[in-house]
């Protein structure tokens, strides 16, 4: 079994330095009829329209990343919230229109923590790329390309993105909540949900090894340091330096919002597979992070993956191609191109 080598006072010490006031993210994250055979999508879909499509949004990629580290995670971040929300479809791009009574995914109380970076990142992939193909590329599109990037600029794998996803024309708040992870789900609710997404145990913990890199504000994990499903006790799974350490930036009341931890208190910056094996020493952040070492279902998984980082690698590749092809919509009959990402015609 893959271990974890750090001293007793290098979690306390790394953990403190990353416990900074700033704005990011957290990870994961489909809609109806999701179950059904995914439309053809194609690594070549743009040959001819737009040749040059994935180097146009690596140049804004790599710059992004270069100036605004956040926007990886971010990224990543936003393309999981938009797949498990009406399908991978660009719908949580779309602004709420002035003086409407439904907001807009983007809106929803389970999307306030996303960080602007990455709706920053798509705004201007999409400016470059409408500049030399107008009118042809979808935003859905270049928010998968742009987490794949991401996930390669941190160190992660690079795989081909099959691309041919058509813009949604539906953006609700209403239809986020159900939709989403909780940072308290229970392994039987995280199966359900995926299931619902026709995605597997397998995919679950694979795809939940994003959080290799990103930010967790306080309030998703505030009541496992104080509070543990109403014991009026820590969880006892916390490594009790982590706990430790977290108790220190994150008050049980009064708590500054914008307070965040890093997913991986070990390498917060760097796609790898060191995610898995904190799970191995008690240093998970979230409950559902915790929760894929003590269920015996994911155990084994977890284990394999703390091992092997290359298997983490192309594991990570596959599931993410199958989750960006849920819910995808194609023509003009079920979707849209939209020139600027944040307004439906």
């Amino acid at each position: 079994m893959s271990s974890v080598s750090f001293s007793s006072s290098s979690v306390l010490t790394t953990l403190l330095f990353f416990l900074v006031i700033i704005r990011t993210s957290d990870s994961i994250a489909t809609t109806t009829n999701t179950t059904r055979r995914p439309r053809q999508l194609s690594v070549d879909y743009y040959a001819k329209s737009c040749p040059q499509l994935d180097e146009l949004v690596a140049s804004v990629t790599a710059q992004q990343f270069k100036e605004v580290p956040v926007s990886g995670p971010a990224t990543i971040r936003l393309f999981f919230h938009d797949c498990f929300v009406e399908g991978c479809d660009g719908s949580i791009l779309i602004s709420t229109r002035p003086g409407s009574e439904e907001l807009a995914e983007k809106d929803a109380q389970d999307n306030k923590d996303l960080a602007e970076e990455a709706f920053d990142t798509i705004k201007k992939a999409k400016a470059l790329v409408e500049s030399k193909c107008p009118g042809v590329v979808s935003c859905a599109d270049i928010l998968a390309i742009a987490a794949r990037d991401f996930v390669h600029l941190t160190g992660g794998p690079y795989y081909q993105v099959k691309k041919g996803r058509w813009d949604g024309r539906i953006s609700m708040a209403s239809m986020v909540h159900s939709n989403l992870p909780r940072a308290n789900s229970s392994i039987d609710e995280l199966l359900k949900l995926f299931n619902s997404k026709g995605l597997t145990l397998n995919d679950l913990v694979v795809l939940s090894g994003a959080h290799t890199i990103g930010f967790a504000h306080c309030g998703h994990f505030v009541s496992r340091l104080y509070d543990y499903k109403g014991t009026k006790l820590p969880d006892p799974a916390i490594d009790p330096r982590l706990l430790k350490a977290l108790k220190m930036s994150c008050p049980h009341y009064g708590g500054n919002a914008d307070v965040v931890a890093p997913f991986d208190v070990i390498t917060p910056f760097s796609f790898d597979n060191t995610y898995y094996g904190n799970l191995e020493a008690n240093l998970g952040l979230l409950a559902t992070d915790q929760a894929l070492f003590l269920d015996p279902r994911t155990k084994p998984l977890v284990q394999a993956l703390a091992k092997d980082k290359q298997k983490f690698f192309q594991a990570f590749s596959v599931a993410m191609e199958k989750m960006g092809s849920i819910g995808v919509k194609r023509g003009s009959k079920h979707g849209e191109k939209r020139k600027d990402c944040s307004i439906h015609p």
